[in-house]
């Protein structure tokens, strides 16, 4: 537990909430889960909820006048405080359920400091608002994006409220994106901090305004803070209208989805 002071600043608290909701997430896994159906195919487990309590424990003894939106516990605290953080405790509940490691825990307070913790590499990746780095063993390295890989993963998850201009999956299928790049599904937004990390050259989602949402916001600042080119799929900022997400390494690479999206590429 970080210690309750304000002086602790804001990253840390971040990073501290992210870690604490990747050790719940890591010693439950292999275990037997009690599912929470949430309607329309979707569900949580008490995987998920135990990670959130224990998310919510750290920010509340770090910052206890703050507001949360848990992916769980929804909204707590002042509708309109200023400070309002982030949470999604385990992203990737399914890959989870059905006994995958692919999974993230996010971490993120609006206009701020975020953290994606990989509960099984025991990486962390956070930014302070200004600038990205990975925390692996105790040491910070600055992450640098690159599109050397030229791995795209694609989100193929429901729903598609962009449908039918917007297919995420005619994405795959075009001659441009098999020429030039390899996709990959992983069906997290531990994908978001890999495109930062330079794991991914771009990832791509369908989706509304994703700016403020639980699953989203982390990587979203992390990926701004790495230097990424980030974008709706309509090439507008996300939170300004733009709706889904295309975050590239590069502004070739962003400019060479975006064509492709539109049919020119």
């Amino acid at each position: 537990m970080i210690d309750s002071s304000a002086s602790v600043d804001d990253a840390e608290v971040a990073i501290a909430a992210a870690r604490a909701g990747a050790e719940v997430v890591h010693g439950r896994y292999g275990r037997r889960l009690t599912r929470i159906d949430k309607g329309a195919g979707d569900f949580a487990t008490d995987a998920d909820v135990a990670a959130e309590e224990a998310i919510l424990g750290v920010i509340r003894a770090a910052r206890p006048d703050d507001a949360v939106h848990g992916e769980e516990g929804g909204r707590q605290g002042a509708a309109d405080a200023e400070r309002q953080w982030f949470v999604d405790p385990l992203c990737g509940t399914l890959n989870y359920a059905v006994g995958s490691m692919m999974v993230a825990v996010n971490v993120a307070l609006r206009d701020g400091p975020a953290a994606v913790a990989d509960p099984f590499s025991g990486e962390v990746f956070f930014t302070d608002g200004a600038a990205a780095w990975v925390r692996r063993d105790g040491s910070d390295t600055e992450l640098a994006p690159t599109a050397a890989t030229q791995l795209v993963d694609v989100n193929l998850d429901p729903p598609f409220p962009n449908a039918p201009g917007f297919r995420a999956v005619d994405l795959l299928a075009h001659p441009g994106f098999v020429e030039r790049f390899r996709p990959r599904v992983v069906s997290t937004t531990l994908a978001l901090a890999w495109v930062a990390a330079g794991k991914r050259a771009a990832y791509v989602t369908d989706g509304g305004n994703l700016a403020e949402s639980v699953h989203f916001a982390a990587g979203i600042a992390l990926c701004r803070a790495a230097g990424c080119v980030v974008t709706g799929v309509d090439g507008t900022p996300p939170g300004r209208g733009g709706q889904g997400l295309v975050v590239a390494a590069d502004l070739e690479t962003h400019g060479l989805l975006l064509s492709m999206l539109r049919g020119r590429g």
